[in-house]
């Protein structure tokens, strides 16, 4: 398994000034979308999440997103290694991801194939 790169979320009031504003830090242009009830924007290595504070906490409670080559084989190996598998993989708007928590304690999206 190789976690390829890390996504910090980050929850944020006004979606408009953070892209504004991660978009010059980064160079970048956002990705946006919509998925369980709040407004997000990928933009580089941030996700910005937006909207009602009881759907943006579910979605911000996650730490960070880790993509992965290949998704099955990496919810194996974390589990191997002492993770809990806190939702299973499941199709999603961009891909698949699963959400484990590792044993620090630390939650987790994990995306791929």
């Amino acid at each position: 398994m190789t976690i390829q790169s890390a996504v910090v979320r980050l929850q944020v009031d006004d979606l408009e000034s953070a892209v504004t504003f991660y978009e010059k830090m980064t160079g970048g242009v956002a990705s946006r979308f919509a998925f369980a009830g709040v407004s997000l924007a990928a933009v580089g290595p941030f996700l910005l999440v937006s909207g009602e504070e009881e759907a943006v906490r579910r979605v911000a409670g996650v730490k960070a997103t880790l993509p992965v080559a290949d998704l099955a084989a990496a919810v194996e190996a974390a589990v191997a290694e002492g993770a809990e598998v806190v939702v299973p993989a499941a199709p999603t708007p961009n891909g698949h991801r699963a959400i484990l928590r590792h044993p620090q304690g630390g939650v987790f999206e994990y995306t791929g194939p």
